[in-house]
């Protein structure tokens, strides 16, 4: 199988990880972007071809998405079955998770991806309803991450949760009405991270299978935060104590 994956940073990251895997190349003809042609020799000189084509096929291809000039074929990534869930985190010295309920828009999807793959997270765990796909938009969002990490959409969130606690995972839930905040929580050891969509949160039957809820702190007007920059928050203060232990 094949994805449609587009944009400079999308197939930037695609080059320096996993050129192997390119099936085409379409890139904008006419275009002298400095960036793009930058990106296209550094593609040539990698060994590949480029086809050359107009801006109606990279639109009609990428449903409109913003390709910058640029879009690619490439083989599929390997699909993670759930069967596979115990054998990855016995590999893990500390496992650490995000689980994503209900993130049913794709940009937000792809931004949590990458900021999953940025602050070092090694499996992110999606239910197979009620999320976005991993499409074209969500992988362009993500910037290569949605390649790099090993993702598991699952039929049965809450059996997933009991199968991470089997294996000595501390299940951490966000609400914005739990009484402790980011900041009060251990997040040092084997963990997963579940968040929630903005308009509900996490659903009632993922919340009762959390060890601990946690809140970001609201100090002015607004009430809530997008889903991908709260991630980031919860995600980077877990590195930070993380690291903090390694000191």
């Amino acid at each position: 199988m094949s994805n449609i994956i587009y944009g400079f940073h999308s197939i930037k990251a695609f080059l320096e990880h996993h050129p192997e895997r390119f099936l085409g190349i379409f890139v904008l003809q006419n275009n002298d972007s400095y960036r793009l042609q930058s990106l296209v020799k550094e593609l040539k000189s990698a060994g590949l071809s480029i086809l050359f084509t107009s801006r109606q096929y990279l639109d009609a291809q990428t449903g409109g998405g913003v390709h910058q000039g640029i879009m690619a074929e490439v083989c599929s990534a390997h699909q993670y079955q759930e069967n596979e869930l115990p054998a990855l985190l016995n590999s893990l010295d500390i496992p650490f998770v995000l689980v994503l309920d209900g993130i049913t828009d794709p940009h937000n999807l792809g931004a949590c991806l990458r900021t999953a793959e940025a602050s070092g997270v090694q499996i992110v765990i999606l239910p197979r309803d009620r999320s976005a796909p991993l499409n074209a938009t969500v992988r362009k969002a993500a910037s290569g991450a949605a390649e790099n990490i090993p993702v598991f959409r699952v039929t049965n969130l809450a059996r997933t949760l009991r199968i991470l606690k089997e294996y000595y995972l501390l299940i951490i839930g966000t609400t914005g009405e739990a009484k402790k905040t980011v900041y009060e929580a251990k997040m040092t050891g084997s963990m997963a991270l579940v968040m929630g969509s903005e308009e509900k949160g996490i659903r009632r039957l993922t919340r009762e299978h959390c060890d601990h809820l946690i809140r970001i702190p609201m100090l002015g007007m607004v009430s809530s935060l997008n889903v991908s920059v709260a991630t980031g928050v919860c995600l980077f203060e877990a590195v930070r104590q993380r690291n903090m232990t390694k000191i």
